[in-house]
């Protein structure tokens, strides 16, 4: 029997290093050639790592979360034979469960940190250790002060300094009910304390109090990983070195979703059913040949502003591991039917995790919309590193004048933002109107 290491292979691209988003074997486990051992996931898409052996797991390069650099160990196995590794050097395998896992996990917390049941226990103890041995009886009734006999006959005053009485009366608690330690019964601030301690442990209202206005305890640390953490650094890139602005417009949709329930009447059936966003992006190509410099990326590093002739349209997908942004290349070539098919595929591609690398990079503008959801306005954050993307909100019946009389209407806000470096307000405000403009005027998506 042998070691064999299976290193980080070089994804192409650059690609220094990647993150490590899930295990799919564990310590001990016997695994075949091509089964997946890990997701890793490269600044662009989730990547699956197969077995190039069968084998047995005997250690994992790092935890979930963790970045590994390519060529280092992801993953050591034992074999049959001699296999690629001295088994000297093979790290040990963590154990899977069992004391001793819990014990390397403490030990790779941070400095300070308690888990979250251990903080609460001991917090209680700390207040239990500075409470006086006579203010015992309250704390063991758990109960709050109203349901507890008065410690005091009536009309005798408690004693306590100003300053107890107001931090009594900020925390909503009747002195009269409170247990003194000092001197003559007088009250403390540890009294306080005490007294607060022993009223937790039941809900405000006593024991007919409605369990839907039960106080609760606890809280969730919820690591950012995968994709979640490139949206994270992504989204701090984006708004720490773009200075954004936001345009919006408002459109009247009445005509061209008049013209989409036609077409899809009449060809639905036959070439697929068109939503709003097919439209849509070809009136953002009709608007890009006037206005080329929105169809950008910018090079803060070389200060080199790139227009492109092809229109690569990136969609901002919604999935339930977060946002990613697949891109319709070539957007200015593909007629309403052919972009819908492509947005189908790259969609159902993204929801599933399929999307290949490329798939999901090189847009030159983006669109966003948040579909029913999307609000009256919006203030999208520009993909990076693009100059543009428009963003999409619900749309919604509203009176109208038109020629002097009230209709019906069907309107819709674009709320977009423009990289203020490199578009100018004019241009920003020109551009939107163009869209506006087809999309008011529909038969231009044809002629043009």
């Amino acid at each position: 029997m042998g070691d064999y290491v299976i290193k980080m292979p070089d994804l192409g691209e650059g690609i220094a290093e990647v993150e490590v988003v899930a295990w799919r074997v564990q310590p001990g486990e016997a695994i075949k050639e091509d089964q997946i051992l890990a997701d890793v996931m490269t600044d662009k898409a989730t990547v699956e790592i197969p077995s190039p052996v069968h084998g047995t797991v005997k250690g994992l390069g790092g935890k979930v979360g963790e970045s590994l650099a390519v060529g280092a160990e992801l993953i050591r196995l034992e074999v049959e034979g001699a296999g690629n590794a001295a088994a000297a050097s093979a790290p040990a395998a963590r154990p899977a469960a069992g004391a001793q896992a819990q014990a390397d996990e403490a030990a790779e917390l941070p400095h300070g940190f308690v888990p979250e049941p251990a903080r609460v226990a001991a917090a209680a103890a700390s207040v239990a250790q500075a409470a006086p041995v006579a203010a015992a009886p309250a704390r063991a009734t758990g109960a709050p002060a109203a349901a507890r006999p008065a410690l005091r006959a009536e009309g005798e005053k408690p004693l306590a300094a100003p300053a107890v009485r107001k931090r009594a009366w900020d925390l909503g608690i009747e002195l009269q009910y409170v247990a003194g330690s000092g001197p003559a019964g007088r009250i403390g601030h540890a009294d306080l304390d005490a007294h607060l301690a022993g009223a937790r442990g039941a809900p405000r209202g006593g024991a007919g109090q409605d369990a839907r206005y039960a106080e609760l305890e606890g809280e969730e640390a919820v690591p950012l990983i995968g994709l979640r953490r490139k949206i994270a650094e992504k989204m701090q890139l984006a708004k720490r070195q773009i200075p954004h602005f936001t345009y919006v417009e408002e459109v009247d949709v009445t005509d061209i979703e008049a013209l989409r329930t036609q077409l899809n009447a009449r060809y639905g059936e036959e070439r697929g059913r068109i939503t709003l966003l097919p439209l849509l992006m070809r009136a953002v190509v009709l608007a890009v040949r006037r206005f080329p410099a929105v169809n950008a990326r910018y090079d803060e590093g070389a200060n080199l502003v790139t227009r492109y002739q092809p229109v690569h349209i990136g969609i901002a997908t919604q999935t339930e591991a977060g946002l990613m942004v697949p891109v319709v290349r070539h957007a200015e070539a593909r007629d309403p039917w052919a972009s819908a098919a492509e947005i189908a595929r790259l969609a159902e591609a993204a929801r599933c995790g399929k999307c290949a690398r490329d798939e999901l990079s090189g847009s030159t503008i983006t669109i966003t919309s948040l579909g029913a959801l999307g609000g009256i306005v919006s203030t999208p954050v520009i993909n990076h590193p693009e100059v543009a993307i428009v963003g999409v909100n619900r749309i919604v019946e509203r009176p109208v004048v038109r020629n002097g009389g009230m209709v019906a209407r069907k309107l819709m806000n674009l709320s977009s933002s423009f990289d203020h470096r490199v578009i100018d307000g004019m241009v920003a405000a020109e551009f939107i109107q163009a869209i506006r403009d087809t999309l008011e005027n529909p038969a231009i998506l044809f002629v043009e």
